[in-house]
């Protein structure tokens, strides 16, 4: 399972290069008013059926064990959709004075106002050994809250599009997002035994609705003959997200570590991943709704883009480090406390 889930991130990255190189051939395609009506079959059908599959897919039945960890919970959902967008604020205020390319500076915004992603951050804590429960029940709570204020927060740090009044956007997003999420697990409570029996590969349509959605954000971008993207602010926004992400993981990392702070090791581990890990499956629907029309959309969501790749990357890489921190730490507690039983004892 986890090789086929590996090999599946592997194609979907190709799939966005191959997305974007075919956006770049012909843009005519995708835009607005083409043949592939991007207006209908994006803006609604293929955003539709993204939320329908995720409700579709979330146990929301099996969290019910990890919601006694308020603590736990908190700290997750308070750094993702607080913290780290108001950071991310601070440091855009310092690089507004650069030349960097003022769009991929928005785009870098919106990656802090995203709710976490409903699989890496879990698959990750898995492979380490971390707090699985606590994971899923957050990555799932994060989407549920993302709905109502990752739009809010885009609406706060960016404005939306003056052509899309507020009432509009949240209605659309009702109706495209929120409906077909309950729907979905509405279905899903009828059809359960089916889909554990089955195991449909909710990922890959997912993923293949998605790149449909990135192909015509490019073809958008590449028929617009105004947009002018320079290598040197595409470079700089991927050093910056790479130092974002390891600077907030080694951040949650000191955080949840630090004395009294109530968490064990495992509970750490999903504390790393969930906090600093950026839904895309959720983020670029999102971006096309707030963002309706908008002429630099395609560069708003090059940095969600980027964030993707490089989290599945970082964390993969940091997997055998983390795990082995925390099964040592784990041994250390655990003889802590094996001699204050027998001093006890004694």
């Amino acid at each position: 399972m986890r090789l086929l889930e590996r090999m599946r991130k592997e194609w979907f990255m190709i799939g966005i290069v191959l997305a974007i190189a075919g956006a770049k051939l012909e843009p005519s395609i995708g835009v607005n008013g083409g043949p592939l009506k991007p207006e209908i079959t994006v803006s609604y059908i293929a955003v539709a059926t993204i939320f329908f599959n995720s409700g579709l897919s979330l146990k929301t039945e099996e969290l019910t064990s990890a919601l006694v960890h308020i603590k736990l919970h908190l700290f997750i959902q308070i750094f993702t959709l607080a913290f780290f967008p108001a950071t991310i604020w601070l440091f855009l205020q310092l690089l507004s004075i650069t030349p960097i390319n003022e769009w991929l500076l928005k785009g870098l915004q919106t990656v802090g106002c995203m709710p976490p992603p409903v699989s890496s951050a879990v698959i990750l804590t898995k492979a380490v050994g971390g707090n699985e429960a606590a994971a899923i029940f957050n990555s799932a709570f994060g989407s549920f809250l993302g709905i109502v204020i990752t739009p809010l927060l885009l609406l706060l740090f960016l404005g939306s599009s003056s052509s899309v009044p507020f009432t509009s956007i949240f209605s659309q997003l009702f109706m495209t997002v929120v409906v077909p999420l309950i729907i979905g697990q509405i279905v899903r409570r009828y059809i359960k035994d089916w889909l554990e029996r089955k195991k449909p590969p909710f990922g890959a349509v997912s993923s293949s609705v998605l790149l449909m959605i990135i192909y015509t954000t490019f073809c958008d971008t590449f028929s617009n003959p105004n947009i002018d993207l320079d290598t040197f602010s595409l470079i700089l926004i991927l050093f910056m997200i790479f130092s974002i992400q390891l600077s907030f993981m080694l951040l949650t990392f000191l955080f949840s570590t630090r004395n009294n702070s109530g968490f064990t090791p495992a509970d750490t581990v999903a504390i790393i991943f969930c906090s600093t890990h950026k839904s895309l499956t959720l983020g670029i629907p999102m971006l096309k709704i707030v963002f309706a029309g908008h002429e630099h959309l395609s560069l708003i969501s090059v940095p969600l883009l980027i964030y993707h790749p490089v989290q599945i990357l970082l964390g993969s890489v940091l997997v055998p480090t983390i795990k082995s921190w925390m099964v040592s730490r784990q041994k250390i507690l655990s003889s802590s406390e094996h001699h204050v039983v027998l001093s006890y004892r004694e």
